[in-house]
């Protein structure tokens, strides 16, 4: 089987293209998934430099990826809710990083795959699971509801752009930080766009006075600003800085569920969720796409396609 893994921690030049890594075994409960398309996140670099270390065990060598979209290959005993030729997608976090989506095959868990509406592309599928499943999770731990001024922290981001989507079609009104170069998009997803940085709690005050009801943080570092601009009686969350649940926050994770990446899924379908994608490379330059990722200038999700 084809795969990018890497033996050691390091960065994004350890990855190494090999054609002989052991298929995945497929136990009771699972789907063997055949990957058409894997999508970078940021816990892709950081998984592979460490930065999980205290929290996930890593058997190498490891296949990073943790977004999948593919065809079900074949299904474990007692798998009745997938049929060999289903197209799914997954976020596919396991307890032990070791088998990832970065390879031509992948078993998961049932529970954690949701079959791709008629109408959805495989990158479209492929990109939405960890982010979408992450801004969703967030918006229900704050309790976004219609009529919350909500801000958002990097909301022209991977997880931004989704939680602003999901945050006005709740009925709430959006604040958003990002560059200047992302305001118009953001004003497309009916955001009102700020610019981060310095001068923001006064961005924020202007346009909400009494503070605003929730805040999510999609970047981390910027909790006193989060503190300066809540209302006293507001709800914030952060998916990059535990320290806030010493200030009354919550420290966000996501976790891998069929049912609700189906739901979006859907949202996708009917046309009221947007899902943005930069560009797709091959399986050989997916350490090109990490590399692209952690320097952070790419607007959207960047997809390996496993199948070349």
């Amino acid at each position: 089987m084809r795969a990018m893994t890497y033996s050691q921690y390091g960065d994004p030049s350890t990855l190494q293209l090999t054609d002989d890594a052991p298929m995945p075994t497929l136990s009771p409960g699972s789907v063997l998934i055949r990957v058409e398309r894997a999508a970078v996140n940021p816990v892709d670099w950081k998984v592979m430099a460490g930065g999980l270390d205290s929290l996930i065990d890593a058997v190498f060598p490891v296949i990073p990826g943790w977004d999948v979209a593919g065809v079900v290959e074949a299904v474990g005993p007692d798998t009745p809710e997938f049929s060999p030729g289903d197209r799914v997608a997954s976020y596919g976090r396991k307890d032990v990083i070791h088998g990832g989506t970065f390879a031509e095959y992948v078993a998961l868990p049932a529970t954690s795959v949701a079959a791709i509406p008629d109408g959805v592309r495989s990158e479209v599928a492929a990109g939405l699971p960890l982010a979408g499943l992450t801004a969703l999770r967030s918006l229900e731990t704050l309790q976004v509801a219609e009529g919350d001024t909500l801000l958002l922290h990097a909301a022209s981001g991977g997880v931004g752009h989704l939680a602003a989507q999901l945050a006005r079609a709740r009925g709430a009104r959006v604040l958003g930080t990002a560059s200047p170069r992302n305001h118009e998009r953001l004003r497309s997803l009916g955001v009102e766009p700020l610019t981060y940085g310095d001068g923001l709690v006064e961005q924020v005050r202007e346009l909400a006075p009494d503070g605003v009801d929730a805040v999510a943080d999609f970047v981390g570092g910027v909790r006193e600003q989060t503190l300066a601009v809540l209302a006293d009686d507001g709800r914030h969350v952060s998916i990059a800085d535990p320290s806030v649940e010493e200030a009354g926050g919550r420290w966000v994770w996501v976790r891998p569920d069929g049912a609700r990446l189906r739901s979006l899924l859907e949202q996708v379908a009917a046309g009221a969720l947007q899902v943005e994608i930069a560009r797709t490379v091959p399986l050989a330059e997916a350490a090109s796409a990490f590399e692209a990722n952690r320097d952070g200038t790419v607007s959207g999700k960047i997809l390996v396609d496993t199948t070349r």
